[in-house]
């Protein structure tokens, strides 16, 4: 059941993250930490959004492990990382 729930989080992180005009396969989390921290121009609403975003988990690196959680595949079922 917890693994439901986690993946029912993550999908409504993605919803947010297409419906404010980013892909629909990362999460907005992700986004956030790109825009504030690997943009070669943070934008200050980026910056904000970040500090939101990780208050909102009472986690300062929720954003970063976001981000590193999409450039890992890690929110993928087991069934993806077997490729034929």
């Amino acid at each position: 059941m917890k693994h439901y729930f986690f993946n029912i989080l993550i999908a409504l992180d993605q919803l947010a993250n297409a419906i404010t005009g980013g892909g629909a396969d990362e999460t907005f989390s992700s986004r956030c930490y790109r825009g504030a921290i690997l943009a070669k121009k943070p934008k200050k609403r980026w910056r904000c959004w970040l500090k939101i975003v990780n208050g909102l988990f009472f986690d300062k690196n929720h954003c970063k492990t976001a981000y590193e959680s999409e450039v890992h595949r890690r929110q993928y079922p087991t069934d993806f990382t077997i490729i034929k």
